[in-house]
């Protein structure tokens, strides 16, 4: 989906959004400060100000960089097309809606899909709960525990380990 993405900016922030976990107001006002290149780690200030770091992946340091590189943008990370503010997020999530459609997704669907994904996708590779819940943000485990619903992977891996538990009985 996010390869019908026209605009470098946008699709820059969707990445970075599907990445790190980030809800759309916390990435579309990041400034170009809060990348710590030397540890690959990203600060983020969420809901109620709250200050978070979260893992920042190479491949997504490295295409940051280059969008850097084409905008020069001295404190936006994604600057609004005219650069004199950070992104709006009304328009980043139209640019979302119209990605969207155009991938055949007919179901409405938000930037905060990507969240969930990354979430979902922690968690499937093992990530303890309380591990993802600090990356996300949330102050109370039951909002994380939101994410752990059962996905086609989780529901394969838990018929296997019943399959084992019950042989034998």
């Amino acid at each position: 989906m996010l390869g019908g993405v026209r605009n470098p900016v946008h699709k820059a922030c969707f990445a970075l959004m599907y990445a790190c976990g980030l809800r759309i107001s916390e990435a579309a006002t990041l400034e170009v400060g809060a990348i710590d290149r030397a540890n690959l780690r990203l600060r983020v200030i969420g809901k109620g100000d709250r200050e978070r770091l979260v893992p920042l992946p190479r491949p997504v340091l490295d295409d940051l960089g280059t969008l850097w590189r084409i905008h020069h943008h001295p404190r936006w990370l994604f600057p609004n097309h005219s650069g004199a503010n950070s992104a709006n997020q009304q328009v980043l999530r139209r640019t979302f809606q119209d990605a969207a459609r155009a991938a055949g997704i007919t179901r409405r669907v938000t930037p905060h899909a990507l969240r969930h994904s990354y979430a979902t996708r922690l968690l499937e590779n093992g990530v303890d709960t309380r591990v993802v819940q600090i990356l996300l943000g949330h102050v109370h485990i039951a909002t994380t525990a939101i994410y752990t619903h059962l996905t086609e992977p989780t529901r394969v891996s838990l018929r296997g380990i019943l399959d084992t538990l019950m042989t034998g009985l």
